[in-house]
């Protein structure tokens, strides 16, 4: 992926943007991450983004509508270290994840709204790849999302500066 800032993409392409509001924190090994948009609506279940990141992520990046709980986290070293290994951009989650020190290692954008040691139970829910709406902004499958240290957008197209 070409290096990007949101700045520059928000000025070059105001047209066709949604900004989310500024709730994550940039955790991941990869600063700057982007591409096309996979979901996962779960409620602390990660089960549906063990499945995911299991599978390949080339130009992907998956966002994780958690229900914005801090109870649970959906993401932890084992489960980033696949998804990198399978290409996926990053991973944006609307929850929480563990297991900072390594995921910081890991080269794979993640940002969430915080951290939490507890892992999730497992009983298989979640939907995949419906429309999630958090941060002010609606994350439909197929869409664009970029992310920085600046913030995320969702685009409706793919982006260059």
């Amino acid at each position: 992926m070409p290096h990007f800032t949101l700045p520059d993409l928000c000025d070059a392409h105001a047209d066709c943007i949604r900004v989310a509001e500024p709730i994550f924190h940039n955790y991941g090994g990869k600063a700057a991450f982007g591409g096309q948009i996979v979901t996962v609506k779960c409620f602390e279940d990660n089960s549906k983004v063990k499945q995911l990141v299991a599978t390949p992520g080339q130009g992907k990046v998956l966002v994780v509508d958690g229900g914005g709980s801090k109870r649970h986290a959906l993401l932890g070293d084992m489960l980033a270290e696949q998804a990198a290994q399978n290409g996926w951009e990053g991973i944006i989650i609307n929850g929480c994840i563990r297991d900072i020190d390594e995921i910081r290692q890991t080269p794979l954008g993640v940002q969430a709204l915080g951290i939490h040691p507890m892992k999730t139970d497992k009983r298989d829910l979640g939907d995949i790849n419906v429309t999630v709406t958090f941060a002010g902004v609606d994350f439909i499958p197929g869409q664009f999302v970029y992310a920085d240290n600046n913030g995320v957008l969702v685009a409706t197209k793919p982006l260059v500066v």
